[in-house]
């Protein structure tokens, strides 16, 4: 053991003093004892330590309830936001599908409108001509005889060409008077050379013709022969060619010398030049 009162080791069953100190066994015993109480009673307590874990808790809760906090506000702000745009959006397209339905509304009324000036100025129209019309033949006193002579000659001409006293002809054989007839062709409006001319090529399209016996052929039509001739001039004939053509057409019904084919086409108003061509060209 240790001695208490000088710290000396000594055995305590072979001394019952100390052999430093000299303290007997009995103080030694005693003051151990007290020793030990006091050493037991000395004893520093522990002090209590605070919990570190429930501080961060709290801390931790604080902390969350700002961010939730934080969050709900910027999220109020967000919805604020989102209906402000919407209602603006909204109210925006309304605007503009207002703006556009009237637009419609006034197109729409802008093309009745035209619509009606249009059909109005059409009827103006018809009814001016049917005016202008009646009034024309109320004018120059014709009758209905003469009016209806008057659409026959117009039709006939629609289709094919006539000279004034053909076309007159031509009414006469429907049955209209000489005075319907001589109304119908003063008012028709045609001009008779370009007539002459429309009905010489109608005759160059079915037959071969020399110059001078296309004339003949146009003035038997009752074209003047100023009419005739102008027709004659401008149809743009080849007047060779038309001599072969009338050799072929002679010799497609009957058969002829070169002479004979010469001098019958010569009959027909060819040139000596021509006919002789014509011959040729045909294998005489």
């Amino acid at each position: 053991m240790f001695c208490p009162n000088c710290g000396n080791k000594f055995d305590e069953k072979a001394n019952t003093v100390c052999p430093n100190c000299g303290a007997s066994a009995g103080e030694l015993a005693q003051r151990r004892t007290v020793n030990a109480d006091d050493t037991v009673n000395a004893q520093p307590k522990e002090p209590k330590k605070k919990s570190k874990g429930c501080l961060i808790a709290v801390i931790a809760v604080v902390v969350v309830i700002m961010i939730a906090a934080i969050a709900g506000s910027s999220g109020s702000d967000d919805s604020d936001t989102d209906t402000d745009s919407s209602k603006t959006t909204s109210s925006e397209t309304e605007s503009v599908e207002e703006s556009e339905d009237e637009d419609e509304s006034k197109t729409e009324e802008s093309e009745e409108s035209t619509g009606a000036e249009q059909a109005d100025t059409e009827s103006t129209e018809t009814t001016t001509t049917t005016t202008t019309a009646e009034e024309e033949s109320e004018d120059d006193g014709a009758t209905l005889g003469m009016t209806n002579a008057l659409e026959s000659a117009e039709s006939y001409l629609s289709w094919t060409y006539f000279s004034y006293e053909g076309l007159k002809g031509q009414l006469e054989y429907e049955g209209y008077t000489d005075e319907e007839q001589t109304y119908a062709a003063d008012n028709c409006g045609a001009d008779w050379s370009e007539q002459a001319l429309g009905k010489a090529l109608e005759y160059l399209d079915t037959m071969a013709f020399s110059y001078s016996g296309l004339i003949e052929q146009l003035e038997y039509e009752e074209f003047t022969t100023e009419q005739a001739t102008y027709g004659a001039d401008s149809c743009g004939a080849d007047w060779n060619e038309q001599a072969a053509l009338k050799a072929q057409e002679y010799l497609n019904s009957s058969s002829f010398s070169r002479d004979e084919l010469i001098s019958q086409l010569e009959f027909e108003g060819f040139t000596t030049e021509q006919a002789e061509y014509g011959v040729t060209q045909v294998g005489y």
